[in-house]
């Protein structure tokens, strides 16, 4: 199979290494960075540059960028897409992409379903990508009515073969309200919580508490911006849940409440228990 892979940061590298360690597909790879395409011909990453004579070859196409550039890449390039192809993007939200890119696919009249591969660290870049990134992974597509189940099952077979634990199923909207509080609120506690004055401090004072917290705070700022403004009315309904919950723990701080205060810890435990650790 002849793969295309928009984009080789971490997520788009992440999948060349994996696709060409793992399997015997071609892939070819495009990166607005040329060190970035050189580091990636070089170790082997991608087999040629992604043109628009190797797209047309292309029956897997994996848009792995920014949104709204993932968007404009789409229109820019559509009419090179093969009719047999299938086309996935991997962004991070998806209302907002699934909306513009769908009707696209349907005019040109090539497959197109959203994904979004549920692996992550707090480095990108194609330095950073590894062959063991999606290693046990969840990767989230979002089928409609013009999915059918043969394309699905091509991608299970793909996405299982490079490492991916299974696929997780849903809807634009299901997903982009559940990643605003499992990934996107996380990220954004972790900046607010690092600015604390005590940061600076707390050299000799910290261990596995202050590292877990604050290791989404090195974040990329200007893509986590676009993620969370095209999501912002899920994340924010989140933060809003979350600073209620931490005001009951600054009221019972405040009355020197300890039953209260037991009762709320209690609480979140018995949540987390519920909820599991992943």
């Amino acid at each position: 199979m002849n793969v295309g892979i928009v984009g080789l940061g971490l997520i788009g590298g992440s999948m060349a290494k994996s696709i060409k360690i793992r399997t015997a597909h071609t892939v070819w790879g495009l990166d607005l960075d040329a060190e970035t395409m050189m580091l990636a011909r070089l170790s082997g990453a991608i087999d040629g540059t992604l043109t628009s004579e190797t797209l047309a070859q292309c029956d897997l196409v994996l848009v792995a960028i920014r949104p709204a550039a993932a968007v404009n890449w789409v229109q820019d390039n559509a009419e090179h897409i093969a009719k047999t192809a299938i086309l996935v993007d991997l962004c991070g939200v998806k209302r907002s992409v699934c909306a513009a890119i769908g009707p696209i696919a349907k005019e040109r009249g090539f497959a197109y379903i959203g994904g979004h591969p549920m692996a992550g660290r707090e480095r990108g870049g194609f330095v950073h990508s590894s062959v063991e990134l999606y290693t046990g992974a969840s990767m989230i597509l979002t089928p409609d009515e013009h999915t059918d189940m043969r394309m699905l099952e091509t991608l299970k077979s793909f996405f299982t073969d490079i490492g991916f634990a299974g696929l997780t199923f849903s809807t634009p909207d299901e997903h982009d309200r559940i990643v605003a509080y499992t990934s996107q609120l996380a990220h954004l506690v972790s900046s607010a919580y690092v600015k604390s004055p005590e940061a600076q401090r707390r050299r000799g004072f910290s261990a596995g508490s202050f590292r877990d917290m604050t290791r989404v705070a090195h974040l990329d700022e200007a893509m986590w911006t676009e993620l969370f403004l095209d999501d912002a009315d899920y994340l924010a309904e989140q933060l809003d849940i979350l600073i209620d919950h931490l005001n009951e723990y600054r009221d019972a701080l405040g009355a020197r409440d300890a039953a209260r205060l037991q009762a709320l810890l209690k609480d979140g435990r018995e949540k987390k228990a519920t909820a599991g650790g992943n």
